[in-house]
């Protein structure tokens, strides 16, 4: 129903293009399709650098699940984007897949029933069981091609899932700028990446302790590395001196005995000062050991002196190489004790006793040590329970063992001190928000103690692009690696007969071997910037994208993938591969931990986003600042549906009130006759500059707090004081110098939320402008000189005053008011003056007086008509 003008019958001017209802329900679906028919936020190619703001966008797993830590974070990044877009940026906004490695591996294996088995001819015909098997042992073995086919059938099918809920929540991305991790062009990136490290020196292989995962079977690196508390023991037991003298080890690995080779002390430590060079016979295997001191050796833990087996654990790696020890490897790749007894035990007590280990997991051989230990009347006193932190893979479940293995590694200052000064100098090239997050990455290379393992023995990855010469004896020349040429990328050694060769050569004397190992996925992710940007295939782009001005994503991979990055863009490009780095907070549960797949506290996205919208869900991400973990909160975005809905009936009423764009005003503001409608634009204009200094500090949080602040006002204040002389009651000059203001605030409002609400704010800009406000102006401070920027408030509070009589009389706000008196400090009190005219309007009075007082601004003397018999002005 229309509304009519104060005292006649004449509906108030309307805008053809408002609906008399409207409503959030459906604008996501139906504005999508229209930023995506229209090309909204499409990248235009025709551009220079000065002119690009270039977003290093995460790609997420597209093989896990959805939770609304995607929201979260995502849409901070997008509110970002947006106000680039808006302050004339030609936003690069891509959007990546990160389909490549273990999570997809497994993923498949349990929704298809298959495992792999390279050895396995591929078949061309071969189709999933329509119903998997439950049970592993019955799973269908396949080959690896057959693997890797269902592994990139299923991932598309993922990433189809994850693009609708993206677009569902409004990300203004480009959805031609998509890439997946694991296609030709992103293996053929990451390979093009790994051979230029290799021919600069910046990669090798080497055979060496590595921590390896044994249930995947592969080898992980100091970065996916997990400290969890676990149970254990310390057991008490002798070696021997060469005069009988027992010299007591606690440790908490047995199981390890046979593999000792040393142990070592603090060189401080008086205790075994007489025993450094010496050498000591273990118990059971009867294995000479030398006592050897070190610094890392604590005299205070355990009984001061240290088993060193390799490998036991990192320390032991140390000990191991600073020590330059003999290794005696025990446990294989499988996590079993080796089945052949080792050459260093040799006496027939020890061989026997080995046999009782050999083959067993480690946990059992634990079992079998001990047991030998208590049956010989070894084990000195009593078996101490403790919990301590155990390495493990963060996707595994079963602690790390080390052991040795040839792998390949990227140089990335681990062991290089002039490396590590420099990647810290990269960290000083890039602005960080918050700024206290650069720390996290300091203190992570400065806590290096290797370079970075970047192959796998993993089937679905971007495999290592190199082959080997077989000698006469079918051995492999692994110093003179065959490498492809950049013209043949990607390549599958595996697959691909190496360069001059033949596959009928493969694994035979004088022919040649595929490695079979793929590459870490940070080693691929570590090169968004080039896959997205075109480094290598449209060097054009690249010039115009590259660094990138934003790199955005959570805390907790700052050690990986943030890193991991830097390190590759130092050493192909020589820069920091991005000016900023915007980094987000968790989301916590109810009970503040972090929501995770694996703790069982996720929340699915789909729901929020069906019973709040989506406007409301960006709402409460983006009252986030960078860095900080939140809580899900159903209230915040209950708050902010609220805020969206409310954006949408005031701005009915105002333009229903008869504002135009043409009444928009951009610097003249002489028309504006009113000091009420001055004090409005006057705060728009603080709340303007205000907002985008925020921004521009990437601090979108305090932007959003005010503007919505300032929103409140407006709707609650401004709009109720000046409808009368919206209607004309004032005259024309009147009338006009309120539309003006109430255009100009709605035209600046739609533009400050369109970051935030931007289903709302288009909706809205649909009613009564052309194009779109996402491609719109960010909106500059209309300067009103003599405009007081309390005023308005301080009139608010006077009709509130007189509201709250009214409330408390229990009469209807629209009951005349005969005389109020409103009594306030000197400056309010001329404030009040001037708005009089407005204020008497807004809460029907006849008589309002203005009194100088020294306290805070009071209402009193409220005298209300009879609210049967209302009094004629």
């Amino acid at each position: 129903m229309a509304e009519i003008i104060p005292g006649t019958d004449t509906p108030a001017p309307t805008t053809n293009n408002v609906p008399d209802k409207p409503v959030l329900e459906g604008l996501e679906e139906s504005l999508t399709k229209r930023w995506l028919d229209e090309g909204t936020y499409k990248f235009d190619r025709e551009t220079t650098r000065e002119q690009v703001y270039s977003i290093d966008t995460p790609p997420p797993t597209a093989s896990g699940s959805l939770h609304v830590g995607h929201m979260f974070s995502y849409t901070q990044t997008d509110v970002l984007a947006r106000f680039q877009r808006m302050n004339g940026k030609n936003v690069f906004y891509p959007m990546g897949w990160d389909d490549n490695g273990l999570p997809t591996e497994r993923r498949v294996q349990n929704y298809y029933g298959v495992r792999c088995d390279p050895k396995i001819s591929y078949d061309a015909d071969y189709r999933a069981p329509a119903t998997p098997a439950k049970n592993q042992r019955d799973f269908d073995v396949i080959s690896r091609k057959n693997f890797i086919e269902l592994c990139e059938e299923l991932a598309v099918e993922d990433e189809k899932v994850f693009e609708h809920l993206f677009q569902t929540l409004g990300l203004s991305v480009d959805w031609d700028l998509t890439y997946r991790t694991i296609d030709d062009h992103s293996r053929a990136v990451s390979q093009r990446g790994f051979l230029a490290n290799l021919t600069a020196g910046d990669a090798y292989m080497a055979e060496a302790p590595t921590l390896w995962d044994v249930t995947f079977r592969t080898a992980v690196a100091q970065a996916e590395l997990e400290d969890r508390e676990m149970p254990g023991a310390y057991y008490r037991y002798p070696f021997y001196a060469e005069d009988g003298t027992k010299i007591y080890i606690e440790t908490t690995r047995p199981e390890l005995l046979a593999a000792c080779s040393a142990l070592v002390a603090n060189p401080d430590d008086e205790r075994y000062k007489p025993l450094f060079g010496k050498k000591v016979t273990s118990p059971l295997f009867g294995v000479e050991v030398e006592v050897r001191p070190h610094a890392l050796a604590k005299a205070d833990k355990g009984s001061g002196i240290a088993m060193v087996c390799t490998f036991g654990d990192l320390t032991d790696v140390i000990w191991w190489r600073e020590l330059q020890l003999p290794t005696r490897a025990i446990v294989g790749r499988d996590g079993r004790i080796l089945g052949d007894t080792p050459e260093w035990i040799t006496t027939e007590e020890g061989r026997e006793n080995y046999a009782k280990i050999a083959g067993k997991t480690v946990f059992s051989a634990k079992e079998s040590v001990v047991e030998m230990l208590t049956e010989a009347d070894l084990l000195d006193g009593e078996i101490k329970k403790i919990m301590h932190p155990v390495n493990f893979f963060e996707k595994g479940d079963k602690p790390l063992e080390i052991v040795s293995s040839r792998q390949w590694y990227i140089r990335n200052g681990g062991r290089d001190e002039d490396r590590r000064e420099r990647l810290i100098n990269r960290g000083k090239d890039i602005e960080f928000h918050p700024a206290f997050m650069r720390s996290r990455y300091d203190n992570w290379i400065s806590g290096l103690n290797g370079d970075w393992l970047v192959s796998r023995q993993r089937f679905f990855g971007v495999p290592v692009p190199v082959w080997y010469p077989l000698d006469a004896d079918a051995n492999p020349d692994y110093d003179h690696p065959i490498l492809p040429t950049t013209e043949m990328l990607p390549v599958d050694p595996a697959a691909d007969a190496a360069p001059g060769y033949t596959e009928d050569q493969r694994n035979v004397a004088g022919g040649f071997v595929g490695d079979a190992d793929v590459l870490d996925t940070w080693a691929t992710s570590s090169l968004t910037p080039q896959i997205v940007g075109g480094w290598g295939v449209d060097e054009d782009l690249f010039g115009k994208v590259y660094p990138f001005d934003l790199r955005p994503q959570g805390h907790d991979i700052i050690r990986t993938w943030l890193f991991s990055s830097a390190v590759r863009a130092d050493a192909l490009q020589g820069n920091a591969p991005w000016k900023h780095a915007a980094i987000s907070g968790w989301i916590l549960d109810p009970d503040r931990k972090k929501m995770s797949k694996s703790k069982g506290n996720v929340v699915v996205p789909t729901d929020v986003l069906n019973d709040f919208g989506a406007d409301a869900v960006r709402y409460w991400a983006a009252s986030a600042k960078l860095g900080a973990d939140t809580a899900y909160e159903i209230a915040q975005m209950k708050i902010g549906r609220r805020l969206a809905i409310k954006l949408l009936n005031a701005s009915k009423f105002v333009l229903n009130l008869g504002a135009t764009e043409a009444n928009v005003l951009s610097a003249d503001t002489a028309v504006l006759s009113n000091p009420l409608d001055r004090a409005l634009l006057a705060q728009l204009a603080e709340v303007v500059r205000s907002s985008t200094a925020a921004f521009e500090k990437y601090d979108y949080a305090r932007a959003l707090q005010l503007s919505e602040s300032f929103f409140w006002h407006f709707t609650d204040d401004y709009v109720e004081l000046i409808k009368d002389r919206a209607y004309g009651a004032e005259g024309d000059a009147g009338q006009a110098s309120v539309l003006a203001a109430l255009a100009t605030t709605l035209d600046s409002l739609l533009r400050l939320f369109a970051p935030f609400l931007p289903f709302a704010t288009e909706e809205v800009w649909s009613w009564w402008r052309a194009d779109s406000v996402h491609r719109a102006a960010w909106p500059v401070a209309v300067e009103v000189l003599d405009g007081d920027t309390t005023l308005l408030a301080t009139v608010g509070d006077a009709l509130s005053g007189i509201r709250k009589a009214k409330s408390e009389a229990k009469v209807k706000q629209r009951t005349q008011v005969l005389r109020a008196t409103v009594t306030a400090r000197e400056v309010q009190a001329a404030q009040l003056t001037a708005g009089l005219g407005d204020l008497k309007a807004a809460s029907n009075a006849l008589e309002i007086t203005i009194a100088v007082g020294d306290g805070e601004l009071t209402v009193s003397d409220v005298e209300l008509a009879p609210a049967e018999e209302p009094v004629q002005a």
